[in-house]
């Protein structure tokens, strides 16, 4: 059963190019004539490739037409404080608006090439994993009471107790797992629900970090994409990353790069959290032999270190 929404919009190249001559001529004069052609399209939006510079971000359905004006909002500013590390965001170059029978929100963003590290080996993606730990560094700074919310991610663990425990009964009954991993996984699921919670101010997050949103070039990390959950909260979450992208190499050396800005009850609540992804990923990836693939890599190494 396929497990990615249905789109709500019919996408097409007219009703882009209309969008464009009439938002984004001032800012990219030739607009109008690039190629323009589709490159992906995930559970909330549709990515276009504008000639060799841009992309055109477009939600596919209402309930994510929220998350590019969190992007328009948010992204100037995380692009800001990742340049020193030389990490990039697809900050907006335009912030769209509704148009031409489109309802929602939608952004021109700039095309950074490279490849997703969901296509890179894992044993690879240690090369990179200092830099990744530099850019959430600065990343996770402060936030302000305005910030936008999400009801899923940077939130307490105990939020996502019961979705957790009830993809740990699926997954059991499936035979995904078998009954020593889901012991495992439970046991290290309730160890980060122990541990000291974030009591401080809220801090920036990406909110669905993942290999997915990581694009590499030539062995280095390129840039840090879909901000489209953007929030603040605990920066757990973001952290979980160190499973779910590395292998243990990798892992100590992104532990090593982020230094002592996390405490340890930070770290036990991201292993708790990436345990929490991979069981999403193994439950919700039917449609996507990559994403069910990064579940599995995933529940290994958050397992190894038991």
């Amino acid at each position: 059963m396929p497990d990615k929404p249905a789109a709500e919009i019919s996408i097409d190249i007219p009703l882009i190019r209309g969008l464009l001559a009439d938002q984004a001529a001032a800012i990219i004069p030739d607009a109008t004539d690039l190629p323009l052609r589709k490159v992906a399209e995930g559970w909330d939006s549709e990515v276009w490739r504008l000639g060799d510079e841009y992309a055109v971000r477009l939600p596919r359905r209402a309930l994510a037409a929220p998350l590019v004006l969190h992007e328009q909002a948010v992204l100037p500013g995380v692009a800001e404080r990742l340049a020193p590390v030389g990490v990039r965001v697809p900050a907006p170059v335009v912030d769209g608006a509704a148009g031409h029978g489109y309802p929602w929100a939608w952004s021109v963003v700039p095309w950074i090439d490279g490849v997703s590290a969901l296509d890179q080996p894992l044993a690879e993606r240690g090369e990179w994993a200092d830099a990744l730990a530099r850019a959430l560094v600065a990343l996770h700074a402060d936030a302000p009471d305005d910030h936008p919310v999400n009801p899923f991610r940077g939130a307490p663990l105990a939020a996502r107790t019961d979705a957790v425990e009830q993809r740990l009964r699926t997954l059991r009954v499936a035979g995904i797992l078998d009954d020593l991993a889901a012991d495992a996984v439970h046991v290290l699921w309730h160890a980060g629900l122990a541990a000291e919670p974030w009591d401080r101010t809220p801090v920036w997050i990406h909110g669905d970090l993942h290999p997915g949103n990581l694009v590499t070039r030539h062995g280095t990390l390129a840039a840090i994409i879909d901000f489209g959950d953007v929030t603040a909260g605990d920066p757990a979450y973001d952290l979980a990353v160190a499973w779910l992208a590395f292998d243990a190499a990798g892992r100590e050396r992104f532990l090593a790069a982020a230094g002592s800005g996390y405490d340890i009850d930070v770290w036990v609540r991201a292993r708790a959290w990436a345990a929490a992804v991979v069981l999403m990923l193994l439950a919700h990836s039917d449609d996507n032999p990559a994403y069910f693939a990064l579940g599995r890599d995933a529940a290994t190494e958050v397992l190894a270190d038991a």
